[in-house]
Parts: C-alpha cells; structure tokens; sequence
C-alpha cells in the first residue's frame, strides 16, 4: 500500500478536479493507494484534529508520494510546502502553478508594495485602508513555482493537467519507473497543415480561426499561418487527447482555439518569449504587434525569474 498525500497553496482548484476526472482508471489505482493527507477531501488539520498540537509546527503525515498543487504567495504556503518536502519521500508538482507560478505568477510583473498600493490603498472600489495583517499570512516578495522553494521530483504541467498524465506517473511510482515528459512542442502533436508562411498580419486575440470542423486536421491550417497568435511552437507536448475521430490532438485545438502555453516551456532553461518571437518571424509575423508581450508569453510561467518588475522610467 502506497501512502500519498496532497495539498494545494496558490491555486484555484482546477488540477484537484483533474484528479477526480480520472475516472475510471483511479477505481483501478485506488486499492494500491491510502491517501492520508488531502485537504479537498479530507478533514486533516495541520497542527492536532483538535487543536492539540505545536501551533509552530505543521503536521503532514508520512507519506511514499506527496503530490502539491499550487504556488507560493504566502509564509503559510511556504511551510506547508517545506513540510510536505519533509514527509514525503516523493514529490510531485502538480500543474502549472506548481511547475511555474502559473496565472498568479503574473503579478511578478508589479513589486509587492506597488500591487498593496493598488489594491487596498488606491483601488477604485474600495475604501482606501492599510494592508490587512491581522490573523493572516504575510505575502512573500513573489510568487514562487515550487520548485524554487523545495526539492521537487516530478513535474505534472498544465492548467488544469491532463488526467492521463497523473495516472501514468502514480503508476510509474507504483512500478518502480520514472516518470519523465519527452522535450517535444505542442506542434509536434498537432495534425493541423503548415505552409510555413503567413499571408496576414496578427488579428485580435479573440478573432475566430478557420476550422474545417467536418473534415480530416489537416484541412486546417495552422492558427499562427491564419495570424491567431498560437503559442504551441514553444509549449510542451502532453495534452494531446483522442478525439471523437480516435485520432490525437491537443486539447485546445479540439476545442478550436490556439494553444496558451499552459504545458510551460519544452525543456528546462528555455526562454519561450524569445523563441516564439522566433517563431513568428520565421513565418513573416512581426511580434511586436503582439499587445503585452512579456506577459502573453509568460502566461503560466512567470515564476523562476521569468516576471519581474521593469525598471521605471524617468518621470514616471
């Protein structure tokens, strides 16, 4: 019997949901596994069920697999995550929050005194206060993808992840074999035409790309090539699922819109902002039309240093 336990901090909520749309493949997990810690879940507190416990101390039970979803914004976040690492022999980061800060990461781009200001001290709808303390966490400079902060073994990416991906990695555990992503681009799974050329400029996000919804992919043709800004050149493979046709496309392409880049970059150290502005250029798009740039190409990773405050110019 494996112990797992698993938490979530930063995070909306998204990747325990993929958990549970494992269906039927989590009946076949479940007599191998004892969950002993799941606050989605369970009632399990952290410091005694009743409140006998070290108030300085975060209790996690024992556990062969520990599995976090979610960044870290805050001190409690911060120790939760320190006492899963020291539970838990080993540690999965579940999602893109986890693997890279995900969406929150985004408020990386601002110092933390700046988003205080203008939140609680300028916000249009709200009366100006000082920022709360009281019976809450301090907010740390950042947000941190979890990695930054302990020792992670194995990375799940997405927003939210595939749940083929949670069930191939436990078994993998169970059996003994690592669990690794291969380095592949989301356009390596994509069955869409490529003529390698666009023939018009970047269109507004939400523009409608062009969909041969009755026919076989490849009357498609790539979203980039049609000017909807795609960031599957620089985001990696693994949410590819069988469509009604038994064939494998990306999960967003299914549903008929560009990739995101929830996946994060394709292999560790890899700057998907500088590569995707490669990328357009390649086809004769100009990148600078695309409206935010740091923060479109940074969607889900802003954590690990890739966001941060810019400095700010003279007189401004």
């Amino acid at each position: 019997m494996v112990k797992v336990a698993e938490e979530w901090l930063n995070i909306c909520g998204g990747c325990e949901c993929s958990i549970l749309d494992i269906g039927a493949p989590l009946l076949d997990l479940l007599p191998s596994l004892e969950f002993v810690h799941m606050p989605v879940l369970m009632d399990h507190k952290y410091h005694g069920q009743t409140g006998e416990g070290d108030p300085n101390v975060i209790e996690i039970p024992e556990a062969d697999v520990g599995i976090i979803s979610g960044g870290i914004r805050n001190e409690k976040e911060k120790h939760v995550a320190e006492a899963m690492r020291k539970s838990c022999k080993t540690l999965i980061a579940l999602g893109s929050c986890a693997c890279y800060g995900g969406i929150p990461a985004l408020a990386n781009m601002d110092s933390l005194e700046d988003l205080y200001t203008l939140v609680y001290k300028e916000g249009k709808t709200t009366e100006p206060s000082e920022t709360p303390s009281q019976n809450l966490p301090p907010l740390l400079d950042r947000v941190y993808g979890l990695d930054e902060v302990v020792t992670v073994d194995v990375y799940i990416p997405g927003c939210p992840t595939n749940p083929a991906l949670i069930v191939q990695a436990i078994t993998g555990l169970l059996e003994g074999k690592p669990f690794e992503m291969p380095e592949r681009s989301v356009c390596d799974e994509c069955p869409v035409k490529r003529q390698e050329k666009a023939e018009v400029s970047l269109k507004r996000p939400l523009d409608d790309a062009e969909f041969d919804r009755e026919g076989p992919w490849e009357n498609t043709r790539c979203l980039n090539e049609q000017g909807i800004l795609c960031l599957g050149p620089v985001t990696k493979a693994g949410c590819a699922t069988e469509d009604a046709k038994g064939e494998k496309v990306p999960r967003c392409i299914q549903g008929y819109m560009p990739c995101r880049g929830c996946f994060g970059p394709i292999r560790k150290g890899a700057n998907p902002m500088v590569d995707m502005m490669g990328a357009l250029s390649s086809i004769g798009l100009n990148p600078r039309e695309v409206e935010d740039r740091r923060a479109t190409f940074n969607r889900y990773i802003g954590a690990q240093n890739r966001l941060r405050p810019l400095p700010k110019r003279p007189g401004v």
